[in-house]
């Protein structure tokens, strides 16, 4: 998975020290959960629309919903801290001589509680960071410092290589194989632009351990390095399937950089890195540029890994509550292999010395041909802030003054570039400090031409106003609450907290500096709060400002050009050179390429045998728990209103949400609710703005955030529509947070006509960004949309249809302004009523018992409205395959059907199958040898859709033809108790996901809701448990009906829609995206 330092607009700084959002830095809302193993998951805030992807999957509500449940919850992000203390037992420095280490140092750190132990291997010097506490979800990591002299993207290809197959695991992808038969919570790897990290989390100790295990014979023995088959696979090789034939590039990481080359966004972040630091690594791409890629030859790619993958030059990382003696063990049979190398003096990153004076850089981005292209170009302005790391003192004031200037609506740089009407939306901004030099970047996209110096102008005049001025009282308080809110809550959603941690401290660990130092807060907050107290906010905050930003010439403005023609001219460039190869080549040099071809394919589609196979560590049916996990749940009311309690220990934080039935809302109106939503929390009152309301919220709060949700229910016709409004606070501030809640709700005035029409041009721009980007999420939306009525509400507010009504509501603002604000009103009327409204309350029990008498005073302020009136929502988007045009250089391709329509009944093994058929065939024949990037299924339970989607995809009819044939391939399925066992481990581990008790409670909720009773759970777990060799054989009918009454959905290039069409007359009905 390449690791990405783009700022996302919607979370301007999270990448700074203390401001991290790790889960969206990964899983973000702009990009799709990419790497190794693709997963669809997303918080329920996150897109803040329509039926979130993790629900789509009934297997998910059987039991933890595995998506980041709090990650976008607040503007910053949770510290990654253990609340429990760590075990007694530590290996003592004569145990740990034996073993070949030498203890450098020990701390207690008391921020998570955990002691800490840097230890040396003393024949290779290898450091190793041993963090124990009593957190079950233990976490290994090995960190190599992997800094690339191009961008033909070695780092990248090597990380997807060296985990397909190694000295003691001899299989193809002993990796996928840990994907179907393990209890990994982390299983994934990542290249940054200097370094490579290959993490794993479990909770089961044996499970973690084969991780473990796997994982260092992997890199430090691959396959790969002797293997000219997967690095073609992984990397790249010319496809010729017939002399007569064109010749074409394949390569997994060659299509998911054509992908990411696609996306503008993207092409922007790279562009700035490089531009910032020419003269040292970070002047090329470490993922790799796809004119150059296929420059890397398989020499240089062994060398690269003979060169930096060698325990000089790693960095491991354990953490959890397993046997700290244990970790050294594991680690010396591996490490005294080796001596010393001098890799660590070698992958050393070296500074960029600063520039004397600024720079400008002009560059185009591929752009669709409708619309107004002189009011699409994008300009950022960036700083490289010192020459030298910084001290964590002045590197948590930037993360601070970057949360203060662009972390909230409220926030004042932000504020005042959206409110000047030069651009859609914020672009790459914030602080990036994850790297050896911190960067600094703000900017704007969808700027006119004629108004790109103006935005520069108001970029600097904003920055020097903020240092002469400084910030309000207000916005520092909210900003302090929500650091030291998010330091004590310690949620990091469904990323573990300890490779939260680990890639805190690997940030200065890899640049040869304190380990320690980025997990002990404490005390620079405590001392950044006393100079704010003592000096004022402006005597802290304005001299960074002038120092690092109107004072620094290290600064490079760059101006993004919209180009129609780009995407087509990198195609006619590529086919060009392709062209030339071909005619270079004799009639014997084009059979040998063809039989190669032949060669590759077949292995590639070759399954490993029963005894390779028997060679990965898995774990026994024996290990697994007979029942679910149960969460505590109490279902009481308060003044009339049902309210379910959930005890259990949350550090003092209360976690509430309050369910609105969406029954009475005329249809007409949905597609304005996400709008609506977003109205409640950034618009003001009589007697506040929408500043001072933002900023008592970040006082008072954890944060409050309001999303529609919609699912189908199984065995109903009526789908399942809420309005949820969420929030968070110490129990001691209860009063407040429902106060809040109640303000936000019911006080909120839609008057403000210039800040919704922001709202419509800036989700316009996230929702075209998503269509590029994330298409599959746009192609599964579509599908549904036809399938299924509550498909079809989440599609109205978060698909193609949603962004075809922001296009043409952006128009309507101006010319009918008292018309959406009395439709907002109208929306506010339907939703708001004490009659069906639900409360859903997360804490310990003494504390649930103590906020009851403000939940009843908040409820008792909500209207009651009979409960007459209700709509019903059975609308369907018309069955037809779909074809949606982007300038993109890789596809999307999705075809779905109904299972329940054909006869099928639900059993709990057909989540067992699904995964199966994800991680076998669609992963073989999708992406390994069809060049995807990802290829996956997905059946929710819910609604009986079953869906098929690929992922910077090159291919489209030759994919759609690979979902057809998923029936035969069950049908002609031989798997051993072995494969089937590891099929049924790997799927209680997706229900058994790990959980914080936020997600727990809201996982609870989200059952109620979907009426999944404890019991259900507990026959769906048996079913899985008991799954049969016959009952993949008899889902093979199931699928079958996909393939033969489904609808297909293909988010793709004109070009390759055009060749689908003339292949097969007509197949898709085409739409036009951009």
């Amino acid at each position: 998975m390449l690791r990405y330092l783009t700022r996302s607009p919607s979370n301007a700084s999270s990448t700074s020290l203390f401001f991290r959002l790790f889960p969206g830095s990964y899983f973000s809302r702009s990009s799709p959960a990419t790497g190794r193993n693709i997963r669809r998951l997303s918080s329920p805030s996150a897109a803040g629309t329509g039926r979130e992807l993790f629900l789509r999957r009934g297997l998910r509500l059987l039991s933890a919903a595995s998506g980041d449940l709090s990650g976008q919850f607040s503007r910053l992000s949770a510290r990654a801290v253990s609340t429990q203390t760590a075990p007694s037992s530590y290996p003592g420095q004569d145990e740990a001589e034996k073993l070949g280490f030498e203890k450098s140092r020990e701390e207690f750190i008391s921020e998570c509680k955990s002691k800490a132990l840097l230890f040396r291997h003393k024949k290779t010097g290898c450091e190793v960071m041993s963090v124990s506490n009593d957190d079950e979800n233990k976490v290994f990591g090995v960190v190599f410092r992997t800094p690339p002299k191009d961008s033909t993207g070695i780092p990248h290809i090597l990380e997807h290589s060296v985990l397909c197959g190694s000295r003691k695991y001899p299989l193809k992808e002993p990796f996928v194989e840990l994907l179907k038969g393990s209890l990994h919570t982390f299983l994934n790897a990542f290249t940054y632009p200097d370094r490579t990290c290959y993490p794993v989390a479990s909770t089961n100790t044996k499970d973690f351990y084969n991780l473990v295990d796997v994982y260092l014979d992997a890199v430090f023995f691959p396959k790969c390095v002797d293997d000219v088959h997967t690095f073609q696979q992984e990397g790249w090789h010319y496809e010729l399937n017939h002399p007569s034939e064109d010749i074409s590039y394949k390569g997994v990481v060659f299509n998911e950089m054509k992908g990411v080359y696609s996306q503008p966004d993207n092409i922007l972040g790279r562009i700035t890195q490089q531009a910032l630091c020419p003269e040292n690594t970070y002047g090329v791409d470490s993922g790799g540029d796809p004119k150059d890629i296929p420059k890397l030859t398989f020499d240089k790619f062994k060398e690269f890994h003979r060169q930096y993958y060698h325990p000089s030059n790693a960095r491991i990382w354990f953490y959890g509550d397993d046997d700290p003696g244990q970790r050294l063990k594991v680690l010396s049979e591996y490490l005294d292999m080796f001596d010393a190398s001098p890799a660590r003096d070698s992958s050393k990153v070296e500074p960029q010395k600063l520039f004397s004076g600024p720079r400008r850089i002009v560059e185009k981005y591929p752009a669709g041909g409708d619309g107004d292209l002189k009011k699409k170009h994008m300009v950022c302005l960036n700083w490289l802030l010192s020459e030298k790391p910084l001290d964590l003192q002045t590197q948590l004031a930037l993360g601070f003054l970057d949360h203060l200037m662009l972390g909230t609506p409220a926030s004042p740089l932000r504020k005042i570039l959206l409110e000047s009407g030069l651009g859609e939306a914020l672009v790459n901004s914030g602080v990036e400090d994850e790297l050896l030099q911190p960067q600094f970047s703000v900017g704007l996209k969808g700027v006119s031409d004629d108004r790109v110096q103006q935005v520069e102008e108001l970029i600097m005049s904003t920055l020097r106003k903020l240092a002469v001025e400084g910030f309000d009282t207000d916005a520092v308080e909210a900003s302090m609450n929500t650091i030291e809110f998010s330091m004590r809550e310690n949620n990091t959603g469904s990323f573990p907290r300890g490779l939260s941690l680990m890639l805190q401290s690997i940030g200065k660990w890899i640049y040869d500096m304190d380990p320690f130092e980025p997990l002990k807060y404490e005390e620079p907050l405590k001392s950044l709060k006393a100079r704010i107290a003592e000096e004022g906010s402006k005597a802290v905050f304005s001299p960074l400002i002038e120092k690092f930003i109107l004072n620094n010439p290290h600064c490079v403005t760059i101006e993004m050009q919209p180009d129609p023609e780009k995407a087509s001219q990198k195609e006619v460039e590529e086919k060009n050179a392709l062209q030339k190869v071909k005619a270079s080549m004799t009639d014997e040099d084009l059979a040998e390429l063809a039989r190669a071809t032949e060669e590759l394919r077949l292995k590639q589609e070759t399954p490993d045998s029963p005894e390779a196979l028997k060679c990965v560590p898995s774990l026994n049916l024996s290990d697994i728990p007979k029942e679910p996990t149960y969460v505590p749940t109490e279902v009481g009311d308060i003044n009339g209103v049902k309210v379910l309690r959930h005890d259990l220990f949350t550090n003092d934080i209360l976690y509430t949400e309050v369910v609105f039935d969406m029954g009475s809302l005329r249809q007409e109106l949905l597609p304005l609710l996400p709008l609506f939503c977003q109205s409640l929390l950034e618009m003001g009152t009589q007697d506040l703005s929408f500043v001072q309301l933002n900023q008592l919220i970040g006082r008072k709060t954890g944060g409050i955030t309001v999303y529609p949700f919609t699912s189908s229910v199984w065995g109903s016709d009526v789908p399942c529509s809420k309005v949820i409004v969420r929030g968070k606070s110490m129990v001691g501030r209860t009063e407040d947070l429902f106060n809040l809640m109640n303000c936000v709700l019911q006080e909120v005035r839609f008057t403000d006509k210039q800040r919704f029409k922001q709202f419509v041009s800036q989700s316009r721009a996230g929702m075209e960004n998503r269509l590029r980007g994330s298409g599959q999420g746009i192609a599964a939306a579509r599908m549904d949309a036809m399938l299924n009525a509550a498909g079809w509400m989440s599609e109205q507010m978060n698909g193609l249809s949603y962004l075809e009504f922001l296009r043409t509501l952006e128009q309507k603002v101006d010319q009918d302004w008292e018309g959406i604000s009395s439709s907002l009103e109208e929306i506010r009327t339907s939703l708001l009523s004490k009659n069906g409204c639900i409360v859903n309350m997360t804490a310990d029990g003494k504390s649930l018992t103590s906020t009851e008498k403000f939940v009843g005073k908040f409820l008792d302020s909500l209207p009651e409205k009979p409960s007459d009136g209700q709509v019903t929502w059975d609308a369907r988007l018309p069955l037809s395959n779909e074809a949606i045009v982007i300038p993109t250089q890789v596809n999307y391709v999705g075809k779905a059907g109904n299972i329940y329509s054909s006869g099928y009944k639900l059993d709990g093994s057909s989540y067992v199958i699904s995964k199966h058929i994800g991680n076998t065939w669609l992963w073989d024949r999708v992406r390994v040898s069809g060049g995807a990037y990802g290829g996956f299924c997905d059946f929710d339970s819910h609604s009986g859709v079953f869906s098929f989607l690929s992922y910077r995809d090159p291919n489209l009819l030759k994919t759609l033809d690979i979902y057809d044939g998923t029936g035969d391939f069950l049908r002609g399925l031989d798997v051993d108790e072995d494969t089937l066992t590891k099929a049924v481990i790997g799927t209680i581990g997706d229900v058994d996901s790990y959980q914080l008790p936020d997600a727990k409670g809201y996982s609870s909720l989200l059952r109620h809701l979907l009426n999944v009773t404890d019991e259900e759970r507990q026959t769906r777990r048996e079913e899985i448990l008991s799954t049969s060799l016959k009952d993949f054989k008899e889902f093979a009918e199931a699928v079958d009906s996909v393939r033969d009454k489904g609808v297909a959905v293909a988010v793709a290039s004109q070009e390759d829609i055009d060749a689908a069409n003339k292949e097969r007359s007509n197949f898709f009905e085409v739409k036009k995206g951009l």
